[in-house]
């Protein structure tokens, strides 16, 4: 080889104040690098160089290109691998490699890169005054948050952005690349991105199966006397019952709801194949059918997870279409079990709640009382310490140590759920906004169960001496103190006993936390919730009104816009712009879980929203339904799909024909996976604009944003730029509109 080339090339690029030496080793051709802590480099000849500081702290947002083109004296064929031609029979001729396509995900990861926002970028254009002065505020007092540590990730990961990371053995982790096209065991980047997903929906699939698994042992305990809880949703039970063939005739709402409950829990963990009972007794006809003939009826939510993380393991489904067809398995047990009867046992053992007007954002914070939030999305515990809380004894408590009451606050779902049934619950903000809410040093105490709790609140909790207390044995937190359900539930009876115990902590952090400063912004609006299938009919008398309010054009179109929000989009913004546009242009907006707060903080949940609606909806809506009917937590994307079949049942129609859509513009985790998921297997389109990490695969993006078209009747729809994001939803419902026959909507 040339001595020249056997020389490292060597490249100095200056930028201000960062200086980058890249070195590229030609002489052993190994030209694909990633350097956790430092550069991520792929040179496939014609380089691109895209930097990755994996854990660092500098980005560029600007790529090097050189074209160097060295002669590498060497062959990759098997012909010089090969002793002889006669030893291995192939289809090929010898001496052909054997091709393994590539596509050049490195340069799609690069331009979406370019469209993530820095913190700055959030605290100039977040929609919300309140974020924007407590990020500032957080910054002063040397707090990071969410978005700080977003701005140190950068760049992330390239391999992981496209899905091409594979980490299911120890013999990887491996890459696809030009260079190394398919894994140590064979996967190409077709499979190990289909294994991918697969595993996320699964992830998903666990984390509303726990949470419709705590609510069903709960329903279960209070029937048979080992919770001491009043059942309070008897209406639901008996309406659901009918639907499940439970006999219900000389029987308790105790004997009817234990048999409600096994049902549900029967759906959640079979083990033998047998019939999914809250698809047979609730899913469209039409849906079945569809899902019959694609082999992709779920056995259990257990078996379905169970069998997703055990196909994509190591050596067993290499076909990614068939890991897609367990994606799509998984995504009906997350609908049916994680969502529908998460929901049914919610209103089922709470009661459903009702509409009312509920304070909402960070002004709301009240000084002088005993301030609590809870966190997360489990209500049986939360559902006492408010009602206890809320009691003359626990009034008298906290007069006694000098404080007005007691006060509760929402973060996330959990707050949610208890806005609905519980008038001392003010919502304040979704789980990306915990950090800046515990910033105002305003909480005396922070109750957190499961999901989307993140570990950095302890750090602002200590800033503030607020005290955290975790309640699930599934989610610990280094420096809380534990009061909760034990692993095996045999603690359930003792429930208003932990209550009590957690408001008396909450007492005693108050006393302990007396002259701690506290900065709350002055934002605070109303905001108009408790909407479902149920008030819908209640307030027009039937489904009918709206149904027809939709063929006539007065109602262009209904959207459900959910999804938890993710730092690669401006807080929050993709939601409002979404929103604003579709209900100027005549769309009804359902909207439940973390996308609903910047939606009621902002003023849409308040019926002065009907003024920037379209006149035909203004018209429809009066003067008491404002745009957006907010219907509650996340598992409550089971009421948005109550409200889509009843009209669809009203009009004699299928739910693909109909011009409704679904949006999670900012969705995050893998429970987005499977809520959007959800949704596309109802035949109705999902909207986004924050990628799905397929890109290293042109195979199973197609199959995301079209193929399922054919399968399915929708598709997966992503734009990074929110404007682009609520056009398509308005041409897609004009088309559905005009196949119809229906009005034109100008």
């Amino acid at each position: 080889m040339n001595k020249d080339v056997e020389n490292k090339n060597t490249h100095d690029h200056s930028h201000g104040e960062h200086h980058h030496h890249h070195d590229h080793d030609h002489h052993h051709h190994d030209h694909d690098h990633c350097h956790c802590g430092g550069h991520h480099h792929d040179h496939d000849h014609d380089h691109h160089h895209d930097h990755d500081h994996c854990g660092g702290y500098h980005h560029h947002g600007h790529d090097h290109d050189h074209d160097h083109d060295h002669e590498h004296g060497h062959d990759h064929s098997h012909a010089k691998a090969m002793p002889t031609d006669k030893w291995v029979p192939h289809t090929h001729e010898p001496g052909v490699p054997h091709e393994h396509g590539v596509n050049d995900y490195m340069k799609a990861v690069a331009e979406y890169r370019k469209t993530w926002p820095t913190k700055q970028d959030v605290i100039e254009q977040t929609p919300d005054p309140a974020v924007r002065e407590m990020i500032l505020r957080m910054e002063q007092i040397g707090c990071d948050t969410v978005f700080d540590r977003f701005d140190k990730q950068q760049p992330q990961c390239t391999f992981g952005i496209a899905g091409v990371c594979c980490r299911v053995c120890f013999m990887g982790p491996c890459k696809i690349t030009p260079k190394s096209p398919r894994g140590v065991c064979g996967a190409n980047a077709d499979l190990i991105v289909a294994r991918n997903m697969t595993r996320a929906v699964a992830g998903g699939l666990t984390q509303h199966g726990a949470h419709a698994r705590e609510i069903l042992i709960s329903l279960k305990a209070a029937a048979n006397d080992q919770l001491d809880i009043p059942i309070l949703g008897e209406e639901k039970i008996r309406t659901v019952c009918k639907a499940f063939n439970i006999p219900e005739e000389g029987r308790s709402l105790k004997e009817v709801a234990n048999d409600l409950a096994d049902v549900l829990l029967e759906d959640l963990s079979r083990a033998l194949p047998g019939e999914y009972k809250t698809i047979t007794a609730l899913a469209p006809a039409e849906r079945r059918e569809v899902w019959k003939n694609l082999d992709i009826l779920p056995i259990s939510a257990y078996n379905e997870a169970f069998d997703a993380y055990h196909r994509t393991c190591v050596g067993t489904d290499g076909d990614w279409e068939s890991n897609m067809k367990q994606f799509l398995r998984c995504g009906l047990a997350f609908t049916f079990t994680g969502v529908v009867a998460a929901d049914i046992a919610t209103d089922a053992l709470f009661g459903q709640g009702g509409r009312r007007t509920s304070k909402v954002n960070i002004g709301a914070l009240k000084k002088g009382y005993v301030n609590i939030a809870v966190h997360g999305h489990l209500p049986t515990l939360v559902s006492q310490i408010c009602t206890i809380g809320a009691s003359e004894e626990y009034l008298e408590k906290a007069k006694a140590i000098g404080a007005k009451g007691i006060q509760f606050y929402g973060i996330c779902c959990s707050g949610l759920s208890s806005m609905y049934r519980y008038e001392n619950v003010i919502p304040l903000c979704n789980a990306i906004g915990a950090e800046l809410v515990l910033g105002t040093g305003a909480l005396d105490c922070w109750v957190a169960d499961v999901q989307d709790v993140y570990p950095a609140i302890m750090d602002v909790a200590r800033c503030f001496n607020t005290k955290v207390i975790t309640t699930s044995d599934a989610a610990r937190l280094p420096g809380a103190e534990h009061i909760g359900y034990d692993h095996h539930h045999t603690n359930l009876s003792e429930t208003k006993a932990l209550a009590r115990k957690i408001l008396d902590r909450a007492l005693e952090a108050h006393e302990l936390r007396k002259g701690m400063p506290v900065f709350i912004p002055p934002y605070e609006i109303t905001a108009e919730v408790g909407f479902s299938p149920e008030s819908t009919v209640k307030h027009y008398g039937s489904f009918k009104p709206l149904a027809e309010a939709l063929k006539s054009g007065k109602v262009r179109g209904i959207v459900n816009v959910v999804g938890c929000s993710n730092p690669r989009v401006i807080y929050e913004k993709a939601t409002v712009d979404i929103v604003d546009t579709l209900i100027k242009n005549g769309c009804i907006i359902l909207t439940n879980g973390c996308a609903s707060f910047p939606l009621m903080k902002l003023g849409y949940c308040n019926t002065d929203a009907i003024k920037k609606c379209s006149p035909a909806l203004q018209e429809f809506l009066g003067d008491d339904q404002p745009p957006v009917w907010h219907v509650g937590e996340c598992v409550d994307n089971a009421r948005s799909s109550g409200i889509f079949g009843g009209i669809a049942a009203e009009l004699g129609l299928n739910l693909p024909q109909l011009p409704f859509a679904m949006s999670s513009p900012e969705w995050s985790n893998e429970k987005g996976v499977g809520a959007s998921l959800g949704f596309r297997l109802m035949g109705i389109n999902s909207y986004h604009c924050v990628e799905p990490p397929t890109q290293g695969s042109d195979a199973v993006t197609k199959w995301l944003k079209e193929d399922t078209k054919d399968i399915l009747g929708s598709v997966m729809y992503v734009n990074t730029d929110p404007a682009k994001v609520a056009e398509k939803i308005l041409a897609d419902i004009d088309a559905k509109r005009a196949a119809l026959g229906w009005a034109e909507v100008k």
